[in-house]
């Protein structure tokens, strides 16, 4: 059974699913989890709070994902993890907004002002270059003989196929995808 957090989120969530974050209300996302208000109060102190526990529990999402890809073969998870990083921003809008910085219409957005992160014990949701090297790091990690570089710039082209994707690419083994796989795949160098 979902804590009265997680049940609070995945009432927020679908309120967004319906409607601009603009035009969702305390009251409706604790109706919707059948909760009181001051129980959605009392979890995130304000509907900041709540937008920006939405947007961190959608980062954790896509970090868990990427922990998931870096148990693929060592060769292929700079590919896995840039698999799944096009596949989870094609996915989740707002893991897209979290890696590109981009905030579509509707959608909730973090509140960088200083001492505005609704519960004083609330992390705030990362920005897209702490999302990257966090990402990065964890692929350098656990892909021995890749460089850091390497695994920057193997994110930086599922970033770019998310921010241009290919004109009528939405298919699941699309065109970035293969072109994803075809950037990731090991150097073999020739001897002279």
């Amino acid at each position: 059974m979902p804590t009265a957090r997680e049940a609070l989120l995945d009432a927020a969530r679908r309120a967004l699913a319906d409607r601009p974050w603009h035009t969702v209300r305390m009251v409706d996302v604790a109706a919707l989890a059948d909760v009181s208000r001051q129980t959605l109060y009392n979890e995130f102190g304000t509907r900041g709070g709540l937008a920006e526990a939405l947007l961190r529990r959608a980062a954790d999402g896509y970090l868990a994902g990427v922990d998931r890809a870096l148990t693929a073969p060592v060769h292929d998870r700079p590919a896995a993890v840039a698999l799944w990083t096009l596949r989870a921003a094609r996915q989740d809008a707002l893991v897209r907004a979290l890696l590109t910085g981009h905030w579509a219409e509707g959608l909730p957005r973090p509140d960088r002002r200083p001492g505005s992160r609704g519960r004083p014990s609330g992390r705030p949701s990362p920005r897209p270059e702490e999302l990257l090297a966090l990402v990065r790091d964890r692929m350098a990690a656990a892909s021995p003989g890749v460089a850091a570089g390497r695994c920057e710039i193997v994110l930086r082209l599922a970033l770019s196929c998310v921010i241009a994707p290919v004109p009528g690419d939405d298919a699941t083994d699309s065109r970035a995808l293969r072109l994803l796989r075809e950037a990731t795949r090991p150097v073999v160098r020739e001897r002279a």
